[in-house]
């Protein structure tokens, strides 16, 4: 991480890794997810409160923009929303 903008890489297979993303408030971030097996529900990532859903396709890196500037917990989860994992912005 920056001060100008957090990166963090999620790796996708069996759920989340890691399942809990800590971000710096007021700085821009990104997530990049890349789903390395083809286990169903894991092919779709959503987050209502994030404001983002996303295909993943097997071995492909997808980024999606992530809101910082209000402090929280916000979640995500697969198509399903079987497996989950959560945002915390302090």
């Amino acid at each position: 991480m920056n001060e100008n903008k957090q990166t963090v890489n999620v790796t996708v297979a069996g759920g989340y890794q890691p399942s809990v993303i800590k971000l710096k408030q007021g700085v821009p971030a990104e997530i990049n997810f890349k789903r390395i097996n083809d286990q169903g529900c894991l092919d779709v990532v959503h987050s209502n409160e994030l404001g983002f859903s996303e295909e993943l396709p097997v071995n492909v890196t997808k980024t999606v923009q992530v809101p910082t500037d209000q402090a929280g917990e916000f979640g995500f989860s697969c198509g399903m929303d079987m497996f989950k994992g959560k945002v915390e912005v302090i």
